[in-house]
């Protein structure tokens, strides 16, 4: 497995925030997070990337424990994109991509050619080559979304841990994202609120609530009515589209 997550429980102060939870991704999938407001899904990412410490379990990287890996090797391998990242600073574009570099590069090693190729072609990926040069607090909040993505991707992870990296964008952009990640071909786990962009572009599914994984496994085994119904309170229909083959939820109230 390229990531596996073994009983592994955070608590804040007396809160239990991530509860033994237990999943796997294996190399070059997509695991898509779901699971209501405040179930552990951010936490759950800032525990895998090491941005906080487990209190008991285990977080394992091709085989090797997160805690027993160097920071700086930890730092070239894994990207996180949070939902929300700013900064005062007179940034451009091309300065928030070129951070992406930052630990694939010592103290003293001079800018290269690998480093202004990683960030032009993730200026491109993302479709932001165009506003290389504009300063990143002039960008809309789906804009800084898609740089802050790209500055992933200069990084070249092979573990890519996004925070609803669809946050405040269109649909055009959501759609484009979520297809591009998919095409990565890097080891993915994406923390979603939209039941059918996980439906549609996930490989697997794995579902929390109150800091536990209640549902794991395919989207068409994961996204039932009833459980929809019973995590997230409301009723649904489920059925294939004929567009693209993946299930489609549509919601009732009441």
């Amino acid at each position: 497995m390229s990531i596996a997550v073994e009983n592994v429980a955070y608590a804040a102060g007396k809160t239990i925030v991530v509860d033994g939870i237990t999943l796997a991704v294996e190399q070059g999938k997509v695991l898509g997070l779901l699971g209501p407001n405040g179930s552990g899904k951010s936490s759950l990412l800032r525990l895998i990337c090491r941005l906080r410490k487990v209190d008991s379990g285990i977080i394992r990287l091709a085989e090797q424990d997160i805690a027993a890996i160097p920071r700086a090797n930890l730092a070239r391998r894994v990207a996180f994109v949070e939902q929300q990242a700013t900064t005062d600073t007179q940034l451009t574009v091309r300065d928030v991509v070129q951070l992406g570099r930052t630990p694939h590069r010592g103290l003293l090693s001079p800018w290269g050619v690998d480093d202004d190729l990683a960030v032009e072609d993730a200026l491109a990926r993302v479709d932001m080559a165009h506003r290389a040069d504009q300063f990143w607090h002039t960008l809309s909040g789906g804009e800084r979304q898609r740089v802050h993505i790209a500055r992933a991707l200069a990084q070249t992870p092979s573990e890519l841990l996004l925070d609803e990296p669809t946050n405040h964008l269109d649909i055009q952009h959501q759609l484009e994202i979520l297809s591009l990640v998919t095409r990565l071909g890097v080891t993915s786990i994406i923390a979603l609120h939209d039941l059918n962009l996980a439906a549609m572009f996930c490989d697997s599914l794995a579902v929390l609530q109150n800091g536990k994984v209640v549902a794991a496994g395919a989207p068409q085994e994961v996204l039932t009515e009833h459980l929809i119904a019973r995590v997230f309170g409301v009723r649904a229909h489920i059925e294939r589209s004929a567009v693209h083959g993946r299930y489609n939820i549509q919601y009732a109230m009441g």
